[in-house]
């Protein structure tokens, strides 16, 4: 009896060590996507970079990220997730050397796009390895941890990176918020190797290299411009690039159909949008992407500019955020979805909306004299409906996925928040407006507030109930597990 159960337990534990392995690594990339910001000034007067060169250090690595996540979903589903995850996260961890390494603001930009390049790789087989190593009310609960992560991470980056920057470890100044990846990322790749077991799609696909070309031509495109247009005042050159990017996006449509009927081995697997979950929830992913872009930069700008704030200072109020995210990203995946449904849903989007209302009343009402107790009821307002969104949404828009396109909607998912995050920062400049810049940031949390708002109404086309987390109904027993390689 005790040979059973601990042939039973050997398992179950390998199955969880090999969590906390991809969980590092996505914290690790959420991380490092906030955690240079902090460090700009110390970048720029040791490098002596140029603001076109900082523009790209920062926003770089989220332009590779986000062209090249549905190739590298694709890829896992292809080649086996556990090696493909692997190989990302050798890349990124060498990417982040060759960044602390770097001797002038170019290597430093050419090896902030590697990293994200690398970051592709790595981040879409998270989703796809939590699904296809876990299933029924398990994956609830690995997802409701997944949001705690995220949370976490939001405002973990740039409170590392104050610290790490401040502290001037081995007079390195900035360059230990990109060598700190080593020991982790080596640490992932020993224990993800003998934890991770691999799974791919249980029928032989092929890489679409035109899919390919066309996504990453339109994606570039579209985003460039929302990266560099604001800088050069919205030039009309900007406008033409992201309406060819549209145009090249809608042909990519076209030709995905195409290579669907063909040989069955689309980049996309477009059919993912019959789901009324999945379609339903991509354009929330969109809209909440665009919600937290506005905001997280806004209220950087609004701490460390408007009220002359330290990085470290602005990094240690944001905690109370942090606490209240990861809390209740738990909280509403193990406990209220799986009773009340979407509602927890709209609900998280309009706490959120109302932790941001309360946050403007805050910031008027004490204007340049603010403290950071006076901001830590509105934060863990915003934090708790911010985790009532998270982790419910992320296993509501893969519910109804088959195992074999679990990369591909994973890069989707990502592709979708990275577009909301950028089309949120293109709105900055347009939203951030006022006399001063506390007032601005309460015109920028009124745009939030829509944002928000729209969130809540496209959740009423979400399933009334929480996403189920098993297999889609009608898919036979031997389709809906993936196929395991020892």
């Amino acid at each position: 009896m005790s040979t059973d159960l601990g042939a039973r337990t050997a398992p179950d534990r390998k199955r969880w060590i090999a969590l906390a392995v991809v969980m590092t690594a996505s914290f690790m990339d959420l991380v490092d996507a906030t955690i240079v910001n902090i460090a700009v000034p110390s970048i720029r007067r040791d490098t002596g970079a140029g603001f076109s060169a900082i523009q790209w250090i920062t926003a770089g690595y989220a332009l590779a990220f986000a062209v090249g996540l549905i190739t590298g979903g694709r890829l896992g589903d292809i080649h086996g997730r556990k090696r493909v995850f692997l190989i990302g996260t050798a890349g990124f961890t060498a990417a982040s050397v060759l960044c602390g390494v770097a001797a002038d603001p170019g290597m430093l930009v050419a090896t902030r796009l590697l990293q994200g390049a690398a970051a592709a790789l790595m981040v879409p087989q998270v989703l796809s390895i939590i699904h296809a190593t876990f299933s029924g009310e398990e994956r609830g609960k690995v997802f409701g941890m997944f949001g705690a992560v995220i949370g976490l991470a939001a405002v973990t980056g740039p409170l590392l990176g104050a610290l790490l920057t401040q502290w001037n470890v081995l007079g390195l100044q900035w360059r230990p918020i990109f060598l700190i990846n080593l020991p982790v990322g080596i640490a992932g790749l020993v224990l993800g190797r003998r934890f991770i077991e691999e799974s791919r799609a249980p029928r032989a696909l092929g890489l679409d290299l035109v899919g390919v070309a066309l996504a990453t031509a339109g994606l570039l495109a579209l985003m460039y411009p929302l990266v560099q247009g604001r800088e050069n005042g919205w030039p009309l050159w900007g406008y033409a690039m992201m309406a060819g990017g549209l145009a090249v996006l809608a042909g990519f449509v076209r030709y995905e159909r195409a290579k669907k009927d063909r040989d069955g081995s689309p980049l996309v697997e477009l059919s993912l949008f019959r789901a009324r979950s999945f379609a339903a929830g991509i354009g929330v992913q969109l809209v909440f992407g665009i919600a937290c872009g506005v905001f997280f930069l806004v209220w950087t700008l609004y701490m460390q500019v408007g009220l002359g704030w330290s990085p470290l200072h602005a990094g240690l109020t944001g905690l109370p955020f942090t606490v209240a995210c990861s809390a209740s990203a738990g909280l509403s995946v193990q406990l209220l979805v799986p009773r009340f449904g979407r509602r927890v849903l709209q609900g998280g989007a309009l706490t959120t909306a109302a932790g941001a209302l309360l946050y403007v009343g805050e910031s008027a009402r004490y204007g340049q004299s603010v403290h950071s107790w006076q901001m830590a009821l509105p934060l863990l307002v915003m934090g708790a409906g911010m985790g009532m969104v998270f982790s419910p949404l992320t296993d509501a828009v893969l519910s109804d996925v088959p195992q074999e396109h679990a990369g591909s909607a994973s890069g989707l998912i990502n592709t979708t928040n990275q577009l909301g995050n950028a089309f949120g920062l293109a709105l900055v400049s347009v939203a951030f407006t006022g006399s001063t810049v506390v007032r601005a940031f309460g015109h920028a949390m009124l745009w939030m507030v829509g944002a928000l708002a729209v969130v809540a109404l496209l959740m009423s086309a979400l399933p009334k109930r929480g996403g189920h987390t098993g297999p889609p109904a009608g898919t036979s027993e031997a389709a809906r597990e993936p196929a395991l390689v020892g």
